[in-house]
C-alpha cells in the first residue's frame, strides 16, 4: 500500500554528552515523542559538526569523547509537532531545531496502517 500526505518535520541538533534529568537528551526526548504517540522518531550519530558554540563536536574511535554532535528527526502531522515543541523548550539547553513542512510517502504492506495518517 502507498499513502501520501502533508506533515511537519522537526530535526533537533544538539551534543551527545547533552543531559535530561540524568540521562542522554536523546533518550530522554524519543521517550517523551513515544509518551505524546507521535508517530516515530529516529537518532542520528554524527562523525563531526559544530554549531552556536564553535566547539567542534566529533565522534573518535580513538579517544573516550562522547561529544559526537546528535541529530533527532521527528516527522508527524502538524497537531503532533506542536504537542512537542513546549517540551523540547525545557528540555533543550542548547542546540538548533529545523522544523520543515514535507510532503510524506509511506508503504506499508499491512492495508490498515496505510488508512492512519500520522
Amino acid at each position: 500500500m502507498k499513502d501520501q500526505f502533508q506533515a511537519r518535520m522537526l530535526r533537533i541538533h544538539f551534543g551527545e554528552s547533552d543531559k535530561w534529568q540524568g540521562r542522554p537528551l536523546h533518550e530522554a526526548i524519543v521517550a517523551k515523542c513515544m509518551e505524546l504517540g507521535m508517530a516515530g522518531a529516529t537518532v542520528y550519530r554524527g562523525i563531526e559538526g559544530y554549531g552556536a558554540s564553535t566547539r567542534i563536536h566529533h565522534a573518535s574511535h580513538w579517544t573516550f569523547s562522547k561529544d559526537a554532535p546528535i541529530m533527532l528527526t521527528v516527522i508527524d502531522r502538524e497537531e503532533q509537532i506542536e504537542k512537542l515543541i513546549p517540551h523540547l523548550d525545557v528540555m533543550v539547553e542548547e542546540g538548533l531545531i529545523a522544523m520543515s513542512r514535507v510532503e510524506v510517502i509511506r508503504y506499508s504492506r499491512n492495508p490498515e496502517m496505510a488508512q492512519e495518517t500520522p
